[in-house]
């Protein structure tokens, strides 16, 4: 007779709970086969010791992420909000191809500069315009590019509510909204923070606008997409 029979796991309750099991050594392995770099992504990403810029841009999953939800909706017109090295610009607009026109915003001069030096090594300096403002003056003068297809938000989390309704009545039907850090570094629900109550605010306005779910990174990534019976 042969020994006990051991089951491979099927599921684990304890993940429905919010346990994670994404290890440093099982996101690096995984990475290596689903998210690997060229050049011009590698320089992008490492823009922290590169260039001394804020080591605050997506990981390398949520990158081939972004660029594979540009290519799944066949978006060709799209809106970031927060370029910093421009290492998820180079991933959204490598996932709409030729053709695809993207918006991307900073308030940062050196995060500019460096992002389109990383964006002409890629050869989508023509594909891919970096405008340099406050975000929200940025947005209104958008308005006249509109309907856009995707809308990618990375970046300061308390004018996140207002970025939605703006995203909202600038996509097109059918339009993909995206917002990375919805968990907002854990604090979300934290009552004595503006910034989470406006953070609050935006999942609420896309739970009531949009069809939607937040797909759990290690801090969130909103997906929303604009439907009909989500129009008012």
């Amino acid at each position: 007779m042969g020994g006990p029979t051991i089951l491979a796991p099927m599921a684990d309750p304890r993940s429905r709970e919010g346990a994670r099991y994404g290890t440093p050594e099982v996101v690096a392995w995984l990475d290596g086969l689903h998210a690997r770099h060229d050049t011009p992504l590698s320089e992008a990403f490492e823009a922290d010791t590169r260039h001394g810029l804020p080591s605050i841009q997506v990981a390398p999953s949520e990158g081939a992420l972004l660029g594979l939800m540009a290519r799944l909706t066949g978006a060709k017109r799209a809106v970031e909000v927060g370029t910093l090295a421009g290492y998820s610009a180079i991933h959204l607009a490598r996932g709409m191809g030729e053709g695809g026109r993207l918006w991307t915003l900073e308030n940062d001069p050196k995060h500019a500069e460096v992002a389109r030096a990383n964006l002409a090594a890629a050869q989508l300096d023509a594909q891919v315009e970096v405008r340099l403002g406050d975000a929200t003056d940025s947005l209104t003068a958008l308005e006249a590019h509109a309907p856009f297809d995707l809308v990618f938000l990375d970046a300061d989390k308390g004018r996140y509510d207002r970025y939605a309704a703006w995203a909202f009545a600038n996509l097109r039907e059918g339009g993909v909204l995206l917002a990375d850090n919805v968990y907002f570094f854990g604090r979300l629900l934290d009552e004595e923070d503006p910034d989470a109550a406006a953070m609050r605010r935006f999942h609420t306005e896309v739970a009531g606008r949009f069809a939607s779910t937040v797909i759990p990174t290690p801090d969130g990534l909103l997906l929303g997409l604009k439907t009909p019976a989500k129009t008012p």
